[in-house]
């Protein structure tokens, strides 16, 4: 430790805890994805495309969290019933109130 109140580099306190204390530091989160939708590397789709991510934005959100199940966005035809109809369904209800651009984009995709 540094002082009495912060923790080493890398790490941040953990509020309600005393300092020095066992838990009291925890390693800190690295960078998060770039939020860009232009450009080599990007990590999310352009309004015009649809919004949402692309497939190499999911698979970096899935290696910085693992165990995460975000998947590919339902676009194509799909069985009434399926659980793939399953998610639109419940994507499109929970999306009702979007109301921006990236929001409308993103629900027509998904062809609420």
């Amino acid at each position: 430790m540094i002082s009495g109140l912060s923790c080493w580099k890398g790490y941040e306190r953990v509020p309600g805890t005393s300092p020095g204390s066992k838990g009291s530091c925890v390693k800190s989160s690295g960078p998060s994805l770039r939020k860009t939708t232009k450009g080599k590397g990007r990590n999310f789709l352009s309004v015009k495309e649809g919004a949402g991510m692309t497939a190499a934005g999911r698979k970096k959100y899935k290696a910085k969290n693992p165990g995460s199940t975000l998947s590919a966005p339902v676009t194509g035809k799909v069985k009434p019933g399926s659980k793939a109809a399953k998610r639109r369904k419940s994507f499109c209800a929970r999306s009702k109130g979007w109301t921006g651009e990236r929001g409308k984009a993103a629900r027509k995709r998904w062809k609420c």
